[in-house]
């Protein structure tokens, strides 16, 4: 496809899977679903919601600077729940991060997430018109370990 670049940077978890971290594509940032990852150990974070959720939000605003936005540039984010009892908890945290800008939202309860975390979070960015600091051109795949 035309115009869509892979976007990847090493300051957030790794994909564990056949997806990218974030697409661009026309000045949007797709990011592809977060979970509670620790991004200097790369561990999973089992925890309360609360940091469970400050986790995959502090992902989120990390390939989202890195892509050259800020958090008040997210148009929507879409939450996935293990638990809708959670929600209120969850919202205490999701608050901090759009208090000023809250994008459009989805939050839905989930059968089951990967490795049985509570929360998972997609979003999509606008992009500033300057380019972002660490992408790629389609098709390069993930970087290779050293």
């Amino acid at each position: 496809m035309a115009g869509k670049k892979v976007f990847f940077t090493r300051r957030a978890p790794e994909p564990k899977g056949p997806y990218s971290q974030a697409v661009i594509h026309d000045s949007l940032l797709y990011l592809s679903g977060q979970i509670p990852v620790d991004p200097s150990t790369g561990e999973l974070v089992r925890s309360t919601i609360e940091e469970e959720t400050e986790t995959v939000l502090n992902n989120i605003r990390i390939i989202t600077e890195e892509a050259g936005a800020n958090m008040d540039c997210v148009l929507r984010v879409t939450c996935y729940l293990a638990d809708m009892l959670d929600f209120p908890r969850f919202n205490e945290v999701y608050e901090k991060y759009f208090s000023q800008y809250p994008p459009a939202r989805t939050t839905i309860q989930a059968a089951r997430l990967p490795l049985d975390v509570q929360v998972e979070m997609d979003a999509i960015v606008a992009l500033p018109s300057r380019k972002p600091r660490h992408g790629r051109p389609s098709g390069s795949g993930r970087p290779r370990n050293k």
